[in-house]
């Protein structure tokens, strides 16, 4: 009976650390982006993007965002018309993409318990591209892994003109929060 036992518990441990090796990449399409740019005592600039491209590839321990801008949705139409129109020109600059290294990521450390990474990669937005390093919390769920990482924007550094007249209203770094849970599956997401 022992026997059996150990050589159950010998193959279940060899299965799961090979369908760990064999996991090369984790994405999902249902991401989400909070997004904010709001200032004290003036209206709410706060949009959420809920169709958000994640892809983590364990091997390269690379991280890929792709967003598409006009999927952004705020409370008002007027205030997303002037955010896809007016200020990050969605037709001309259709997506923004982040692509990083997790620093020291191993897909064999990730369990229940959430470990504080840092992801160094350059975001492209409105045809500019900075380097930047982002802060991520990532561990285990029943569905995947789940992705949680702030990714503040200085207007300044991807020349978003805001007029002068409503310039106090907007604050100057927009603060974004990604929240996803990736997957492994068959089938492969295209990242344009």
């Amino acid at each position: 009976m022992k026997t059996i036992m150990k050589t159950t518990t010998l193959l279940f441990l060899l299965f799961t650390a090979f369908s760990v090796i064999a996991q090369d990449k984790f994405f999902t399409n249902t991401g989400t982006i909070n997004f904010e740019a709001s200032v004290p005592l003036f209206e709410e600039v706060r949009a959420v993007n809920r169709q958000v491209a994640i892809l983590l590839e364990p091997k390269t321990s690379t991280f890929i965002c792709t967003v598409i801008i006009k999927d952004f949705r705020f409370k008002l139409d007027l205030m997303q018309e002037h955010f896809n129109e007016n200020y990050m020109q969605s037709n001309r600059y259709p997506k923004a993409v982040f692509k990083g290294k997790i620093e020291k990521f191993d897909l064999k450390d990730i369990n229940e318990v959430e470990k504080q990474y840092q992801i160094k990669g350059k975001l492209n937005l409105r045809g500019k591209s900075k380097e930047i390093i982002v802060n991520a919390l990532i561990k285990r769920v029943p569905e995947g892994i789940q992705v949680i990482s702030d990714f503040p924007i200085a207007v300044s550094d991807f020349n978003i003109s805001i007029p002068t007249t409503i310039a106090a209203k907007i604050a100057k770094t927009a603060n974004t929060e990604l929240t996803g849970v990736v997957r492994s599956d068959d089938t492969m997401l295209t990242l344009k």
